[in-house]
């Protein structure tokens, strides 16, 4: 089973992360084996590429000639490539030597159209005090609760994912309209994807629990102020997916219920028995960032044309 795996970059600064992710790749297990690059609009950035990767033996390299977007380039990857399955690597990620093979055991033990693995946190500082782990998914990174191995879910998380290739690209691929494109951000852009095999095949993703890639963590990722901002807009998108999918199952939301009904009870109780500050500190970021979600939800619900506004 042939594998294809995109990495996606665009700056300069984020150069020595890519090369990690790119470099991790080349030393999987698994053959045979094809690396896509795409680089999404900066020739500088390109030349590199070409100069460090592009004479190797498998790798294919492209560049956008403008800034189209995670989405575009992640799509774009996949129509280059030639692999059976396309698997997808941030490039702030680096991978297990393992990862593709495990990967490649759930497709081949199974009827699998999509496979996704574990995201652990790297934090390149010190992890903050306040932050909670049942709050991994704000930084794309795999919470406590998330699946059980082997589990049909409809999305894992965009460092560690793939599809056969011939399914992702007969439902369109990624929505160029979400993902990271410049400053906006219109998050979630796996689920459409994930919905539209569950609509085209019946069948979700398989959550593997034993292919690994490990999430670089800067520190603004740290930083409370990002992290309220970015749960507003985990909200404002869960909203606009709402409308866009009403009838696709609703695994965030399934999640935020788990979380106020099993996890920060818990928590309470552990917070009595034996008081600390940081634990404090941890229920109270968990009930900001959940009245964050729910206010970037309330926002998009009381903004006119709020699908048409995240398309444009």
């Amino acid at each position: 089973m042939q594998v294809s795996v995109v990495v996606c970059t665009y700056a300069m600064e984020r150069y020595e992360a890519f090369t990690e992710a790119v470099e991790s790749v080349l030393a999987q297990t698994h053959e045979p084996l094809e690396v896509v690059l795409v680089v999404d609009g900066n020739p500088d950035v390109y030349d590199r590429v070409q100069a460090d990767f592009c004479g190797r033996e498998n790798v294919v390299c492209h560049c956008n000639e403008e800034n189209r977007g995670i989405s575009y380039s992640r799509t774009k990857g996949a129509e280059l490539a030639s692999g059976d399955i396309v698997a997808m690597l941030d490039d702030d990620a680096v991978a297990e030597p393992d990862w593709i093979e495990r990967l490649v055991d759930v497709y081949e033990d199974t009827d699998a159209v999509a496979v996704g693995g574990d995201v652990r946190p790297d934090w390149q500082t010190e992890r903050p005090d306040f932050f909670p782990a049942e709050f991994y998914w704000l930084v794309g990174c795999v919470e406590p609760g998330f699946a059980e191995d082997g589990e049909e879910v409809r999305n894992t998380y965009g460092s560690n994912i793939s599809y056969r290739r011939e399914a992702f690209l007969a439902v369109g691929g990624y929505d160029p309209n979400t993902g990271r494109k410049g400053d906006k951000h219109l998050q979630a852009h796996e689920a459409p994807v994930g919905i539209r095999l569950l609509e085209e095949y019946g069948r979700g993703m398989v959550f593997t629990e034993d292919a690994i890639v490990h999430h670089k963590l800067f520190d603004y990722r740290g930083d409370f102020q990002w992290l309220v901002f970015r749960s507003f807009w985990q909200g404002y998108s869960k909203r606009v997916m709402d409308l866009l999918y009403p009838d696709a199952p609703d695994d965030k939301g399934a999640y935020l219920r788990q979380l106020l009904t099993y996890f920060v009870p818990g928590r309470l109780r552990r917070l009595i028995r034996s008081p600390s500050t940081i634990e404090a500190k941890q229920v109270l970021s968990i009930f900001v960032f959940t009245a964050a979600v729910g206010l970037g939800y309330l926002y998009a619900m009381l903004t006119p044309n709020v699908v048409e506004k995240a398309n444009a």
